[in-house]
């Protein structure tokens, strides 16, 4: 099935669109697999997709990506889970990547990064049945310092985040990438 499609088959029998992120503090790995595990038992009746950082479990080396492997797989099959990292790079190290998100880790989902191109996003979108959510107009209060920069597409200038946005609907060719929009700036 294709990621968009099970995402909405799951906020329709969820009746929600909880997005429950797990940016987890802790001691240790196994802290860190406690604290998300007890969230997702909690939450699990409500929650829409689940959304693991993974920098907070790369901070405890190979022990917090084994937590990581253990949290994904304590996720429902019938909720999918959404590994935010961010991550894009050189074709081969992005299809690297990939493998790694979605074939080790088991997530079903990854957040990247544009800045490379759509080269660099090409290993993340080939499989309709994975999600893809690209960096665009994020919520750190510094992230317009690069995204509301002018930037001259042809012969208009508009914010690099509507560039990006744009470009976006172009990579979109498997119906299986979306943005990370932050809600903070609603003006």
């Amino acid at each position: 099935m294709e990621f968009f499609q099970w995402l909405t088959e799951r906020v329709d029998a969820a009746n929600s669109l909880l997005c429950v992120g797990l940016d987890p503090r802790g001691e240790s790995a196994d802290a860190l697999r406690s604290e998300c595990m007890r969230l997702i038992d909690a939450t699990v009746d409500f929650a829409a997709i689940y959304k693991p950082n993974i920098g907070f479990f790369e901070a405890f080396g190979s022990a917090g990506l084994a937590a990581l492997k253990d949290v994904i797989a304590h996720v429902p099959p019938q909720v999918p889970v959404l590994l935010d990292a961010k991550r894009a790079d050189i074709p081969d190290t992005s299809a690297a990547y990939a493998a790694a998100a979605f074939e080790e880790l088991g997530a079903h989902a990854i957040t990247a990064n544009p800045y490379l191109g759509h080269d660099a996003l090409a290993p993340f979108l080939a499989d309709p049945r994975r999600g893809v959510f690209v960096l665009c107009r994020t919520s750190n209060p510094g992230a317009s310092e690069i995204q509301e920069l002018a930037v001259t597409d042809g012969a208009s200038a508009a914010p690099l985040f509507e560039i990006v946005a744009r470009r976006a609907q172009g990579w979109n060719q498997q119906g299986n990438l979306g943005l990370v929009v932050g809600a903070n700036d609603l003006a």
